[in-house]
């Protein structure tokens, strides 16, 4: 059985046909929690480099972030993602824009 090569093989013990059929599947829940990690890393470099310029120019910059993010999360696949995701999306990447207003206001 050892030597037979179509049963195992010696440095992995594992038969040859056996390849896994599965492929990358991407989920929402990894759009939306990449965009939201980036989305307030990104906001807290904006609130560090630019605060002493005033709160509406850290709240211009965390916007444009937040669009710009958005507009990437959507073309990765968000698109087709449901309702719910869409809205979560939207709804976190503004809360991290008015966070920014928070910390500088």
């Amino acid at each position: 059985m050892a030597g037979d090569r179509r049963l195992s093989r010696p440095d992995a013990s594992v038969p040859d046909w056996e390849v896994p059929d599965t492929s990358y599947r991407p989920i929402p829940i990894v759009w939306f929690t990449g965009a939201f990690l980036l989305h307030l890393a990104i906001v807290f470099a904006i609130i560090i480099l630019l605060s002493r310029l005033g709160p509406w120019f850290v709240v211009g910059a965390a916007a444009l972030a937040a669009g710009a993010i958005g507009a990437w999360t959507w073309e990765r696949g968000m698109k087709t993602a449901g309702t719910a995701w869409k809205a979560a999306t939207v709804l976190f990447l503004g809360l991290n824009t008015l966070f920014a207003l928070a910390a500088t206001g």
